[in-house]
């Protein structure tokens, strides 16, 4: 197996250099950084991470423990907060707890039930001496997830943070929405009723937030009619199409892509089309959303960014610098054919 020194010599610089690379540390140039990178990785270069814990009393791995993989958003999450590792020079270990799977929602407010697999993981991330935790969530929400006395540094990914010395990373769901909407208004449309999602969600309120400043902004009273509560998924926004309808809309932001399927099946199954009768913006970017007819316009979550803001956040807090308690990351509009511009 290929040595540090061994690569060193390849790349004509000092095994010193090798070394602060792999390690994360931002002392040598972008061009040196990238050729020793290369070589690493073409000559399968492993770093020896039991030995390099023992000299520095660090792990060099980090863990990573989702509230259930099988959520859409969790995948993409984890890839960054993977890649930054990688770069880093670190290891990841991740601990799918399969809240979802194993309960579907019923273990939302049971803190018996969600304890009884949460503290065994969070245990033996301890007993491996992880360096620090992202804790991925499955939807958003306020939430206090370590014991007090848990000295491992750790860091919240897509949930808000009920303790003090634990930072989060979350979508500005306020900020997308208002854009989304904002976006609406700039084709044309001024009566916009919403497919919202489950009333007391935090995702709902600050979504909800968003399309009264869009509204305000573009001086537009808000009606409160014309918000529907639908929850997230495609059936209840189905049934909930018609009530919309009669109200007069010209457009509908719905708060989720899995909404906006259930209205395109509504229109589709009722004679009508969406942008040439109706036009619909979601929320989320889910994959579904590109092959949707016509394809829908969406606000794209940046999931893996979340995820690469999550682990530096977390890098920084192990390096004892001084960390805000809250990161909002905002959401792309992804423009396709499902608005009509009515001032055209």
């Amino acid at each position: 197996m290929i040595t540090l020194k061994e690569i060193a010599k390849e790349c004509g610089v000092s095994t010193a250099t090798v070394s602060n690379i792999l390690n994360g540390k931002n002392n040598a140039s972008e061009e040196t950084r990238e050729r020793v990178l290369s070589v690493v990785k073409e000559r399968g270069y492993k770093l020896n991470y039991i030995a390099q814990g023992l000299r520095k009393q660090k792990s060099q791995t980090i863990g990573v423990i989702a509230e259930d993989i099988a959520q859409f958003t969790t995948p993409e999450i984890i890839e960054g907060i993977m890649e930054t590792c990688e770069e880093r020079g670190y290891r990841t270990i991740v601990q799918n707890l399969r809240l979802y799977s194993r309960w579907q929602d019923q273990w939302f407010d049971n803190e018996k039930m969600y304890h009884s697999i949460m503290d065994p993981a969070v245990q033996e991330m301890a007993s491996i001496r992880v360096d620090g935790i992202v804790y991925v969530a499955g939807h958003a929400r306020k939430i206090n997830r370590f014991p007090s006395d848990y000295d491992i540094p750790a860091v919240l990914a897509y949930a808000y943070s009920q303790e003090q010395d634990v930072p989060s990373v979350v979508i500005d769901d306020e900020e997308s929405a208002r854009r989304a909407v904002e976006y609406l208004i700039s084709k044309g449309h001024t009566k916009i009723g919403v497919m919202a999602g489950e009333q007391d969600n935090i995702h709902t309120k600050l979504r909800t937030l968003g399309y009264q400043k869009a509204l305000y902004e573009a001086g537009i009273l808000y009606n409160p009619g014309l918000v529907v509560y639908a929850g997230w998924g495609k059936e209840r926004a189905y049934k909930a199409t018609q009530q919309i309808l009669d109200k007069d809309v010209t457009a509908i932001f719905c708060m989720s892509d899995r909404n906006a399927g259930g209205v395109y099946k509504y229109l589709f199954e009722h004679g009508k089309e969406v942008a040439k009768d109706i036009s619909v913006v979601g929320f989320d970017g889910e994959m579904i959303s590109d092959y949707m007819m016509p394809g829908l316009s969406t606000m794209q979550i940046e999931l893996a960014e979340i995820g690469k803001r999550a682990i530096n956040l977390l890098f920084d807090k192990m390096e004892n610098k001084e960390v805000p308690e809250e990161i909002k990351v905002p959401c792309t509009l992804v423009e396709r054919e499902s608005v009509k511009g009515l001032n055209v």
